[in-house]
């Protein structure tokens, strides 16, 4: 299993836009995102710290359904 990487917002923000996330809104440090999947509409937060905690984009990933190897492959 690979290791969450420790990644500032941008990159994380700019890798779920090109998995077709939005950027629907953001507010102080928190950048809300949201995805439409023909089953459910998803939504997360991104916390705009540079960097992001692992177990913190752990549960981001969790969240936008993607893996570790699916994030890099986005970066």
């Amino acid at each position: 299993m690979i290791k969450v990487p420790s990644l500032d917002y941008h990159v994380v923000v700019r890798a779920l836009r090109r998995a077709g996330w939005v950027v629907v809104r953001q507010r102080g440090s928190h950048i809300r995102l949201q995805k439409i999947t023909p089953t459910e509409t998803l939504k997360l937060i991104v916390p705009a710290h540079r960097p992001i905690k692992r177990s913190t984009l752990s549960h981001i990933l969790k969240q936008a359904k993607l893996t570790v190897e699916e994030l890099n492959e986005l970066i």
